[in-house]
């Protein structure tokens, strides 16, 4: 007999300075897989941390799921809470595909550690939010993945339909943290040639105030857009969510060309305020035609400029992700059905 899930708890490291203001990526998307989720009657609680002990006073019989996004709580604290709590099913929610995992070596062995946990004890699972990073850990090391996917909370009401560029400054959005994977190179080279073939005042928009592993990237940016009159670089410092919405809301397009991914907030968060994205096809759940190779600075132009003259092209972009989260939503139901 499957039971149905009493009090779900989606628990990530807070590292910002104000606690329980974090208004950091993991945090974005635990509050909106826990507002899907509370929207289709699940009770379900958004809990920042900074450590093991943390989470372990927060537990009590009325929680059934606890999912802890990334792996970062040492392998001995696990041991010690799954076994205090026998009767609540945890699950440690790797947030990246395989190619991120070289920017974070310990979290590769604690993964690898949480997966002999997973053997020794009924309570506890290894879970992936890409489907692909779950398929190749159950291909490679022959051991159970569950797919718990970021959901993305869409409000009732349509998104809104940007008016289309018609000559006007052209504002491009490049966002995310400074990190090499991220591609943020080759989404430059492609709004100025953007701006170069539609003879348009472009005004680039970036992300700064996350320099990740990428601490040249920005630089490399000003160097390529130096002396160009028709260019300026406008440096966005990081935001709170909300605020960053209403960043979004004002870009004719957004660039997401990464090399690796395995959701992409920024996406969706064009996508609800109505703003088509190019991305790559590690993006899977984007439309088709929304993608563009990694390498291929002209291809991503070509993408651009396309999207820029679609009208549908926000409607797509909604169809995707509604269809990802209905998708998304059967697997949490699995999980917390027991």
């Amino acid at each position: 007999m499957t039971l149905p899930a009493r009090r779900v708890i989606l628990a990530y490291k807070n590292f910002a300075a104000n606690r329980h203001i974090s208004h950091i990526g993991l945090g974005v998307a635990a509050m909106n897989t826990s507002k899907t989720l509370r929207h289709n009657g699940y009770t379900v609680d958004v809990l920042p941390i900074v450590n093991a002990a943390e989470l372990e006073a927060r537990l009590s019989p009325e929680v059934s799921h606890v999912v802890v996004s990334a792996p970062w709580i040492p392998t001995a604290d696990w041991q010690r809470i799954v076994r205090r709590f026998p009767d609540i099913r945890f699950a440690v929610n790797c947030h990246s595909n395989v190619g991120f995992l070289q920017a974070d070596s310990n979290g590769v062995k604690l993964v690898r550690e949480a997966m002999e946990l997973e053997c020794g004890v009924w309570n506890f699972h290894v879970a992936g939010n890409s489907a692909k990073f779950c398929r190749w850990v159950r291909d490679t090391y022959r051991t159970p993945c569950q797919y718990l996917p970021n959901l993305y909370y869409l409000e009732p009401a349509p998104a809104p339909r940007r008016p289309l560029f018609s000559g006007e400054c052209l504002r491009i959005g490049a966002f995310g943290a400074t990190r090499p994977l991220k591609n943020f190179m080759s989404a430059a080279g492609a709004a100025i040639e953007v701006a170069a073939q539609l003879h348009a005042q472009l005004e680039l928009w970036v992300s700064a105030g996350r320099t990740e592993g990428g601490g040249g990237i920005l630089e490399a940016v000003r160097s390529m857009i130096a002396g160009l009159p028709n260019v300026r670089l406008v440096e966005s410092g990081w935001q709170s969510w909300p605020k960053f919405r209403v960043t979004v809301r004002h870009m004719h397009l957004l660039l997401q060309p990464s090399y690796t991914e395995s959701f992409n907030m920024v996406t969706a968060d064009g996508i609800a305020e109505g703003v088509a994205s190019v991305v790559s096809e590690a993006i899977d759940w984007a439309p088709h035609h929304w993608k563009a190779p990694i390498d291929d600075v002209q291809q991503i132009a070509r993408v651009a400029r396309y999207l820029l003259a679609d009208p549908h092209a926000p409607e797509d972009g909604l169809a995707a992700l509604d269809r990802h989260n209905r998708e998304g939503l059967h697997a949490w139901k699995a999980f917390l059905s027991n």
